[in-house]
């Protein structure tokens, strides 16, 4: 991903103390594969919804280093610690990544809730500006029924959704979960393309029904 160097700075100059990954855990480019081949290569470059092709007369990756703050870097999600609290806390504070077109989420194994009388599992909610993208990568996911690491939900901006019948009570007293999801909201409708669609559970809203 490219972004802009004060979104770096912000990132990866000096992390806030409550951050949730330090600049340690991130993985900057130590070996380069540098081409330094002739001939006509094509660039795509999208402005106002449009996307624009130009040619090259050198393959693009001819760099032999980075300067500045537009580089290519990797961060584990193995790497991000969780914040927790005595009652549910809300999604933000598992927020990793953020643009001013969406944000990215971490869902890592992490300690539940610990007042006497919480409920780990998160409450009905309705995203009314952004739609959510879930991938569930590893683990038990105790908000969900039948839900298996692979899956991906999609919940659109305005449509309420929550823990599946019966998750809620199943969670009251556990003291931790070993899920491991990311999450992606939009800040702008998603569109689904057709390999999405076929593919697609259509009875995935009935999952809400009481049996």
């Amino acid at each position: 991903p490219v972004y802009t160097p004060k979104q770096y700075r912000n990132w990866f100059g000096q992390l806030l103390e409550h951050s949730p990954f330090c600049e340690r855990d991130i993985r900057r480019p130590e070996e380069l594969e540098t081409y330094n081949e002739k001939g006509d290569f094509v660039i795509k470059v999208k402005k106002k919804d449009e996307i624009f092709e130009m040619v090259y007369a050198s393959h693009p990756f001819d760099v032999i280093g980075y300067d500045g703050f537009n580089y290519p870097y990797a961060f584990s999600i193995h790497d991000f610690e969780p914040i927790t609290g005595r009652i549910h806390l809300p999604p933000p504070i598992h927020q990793t990544f953020e643009t001013n077109a969406f944000v990215i989420c971490s869902f890592v194994p992490r300690l539940y809730d610990y007042h006497p009388l919480s409920i780990p599992a998160p409450y009905n909610h309705s995203n009314i500006d952004a739609d959510e993208v879930l991938y569930y990568v590893d683990g038990d996911f105790m908000s969900r029924n039948d839900v298996k690491p692979g899956n991906i939900s999609l919940h659109p901006a305005g449509i309420p959704h929550g823990p599946h019948p019966g998750a809620a009570e199943r969670s009251i007293g556990k003291k931790e979960t070993l899920e491991l999801a990311v999450m992606v909201d939009t800040f702008k409708p998603l569109m689904v393309t057709e390999e999405a669609m076929n593919i697609a559970d259509d009875t995935y809203y009935q999952s809400w029904l009481e049996e």
